[in-house]
């Protein structure tokens, strides 16, 4: 599983980044930025999940990879 961004659709909100700082990196606005374009570890899954399901604006996404 691996995680997307939809940067568009991110307003700063950085709600990703306050719950998942391990998976998710912000710039100096406040907005996401892309994430690696690989594989998350497993044991990150599920924090990954818990910071894409906080984004208001849902600019993330877990996808299978």
């Amino acid at each position: 599983m691996r995680a997307e961004l939809n940067r568009e659709r991110c307003s700063g909100h950085a709600r990703c980044f306050a719950i998942a700082p391990e998976v998710f990196d912000i710039d100096d606005d406040g907005f996401c930025l892309p994430p690696p374009d690989e594989p998350l570890d497993a044991e990150l899954e599920a924090t990954a999940r818990d910071g894409v399901d906080a984004c208001p604006e849902n600019a993330l996404r877990l996808v299978e990879s």
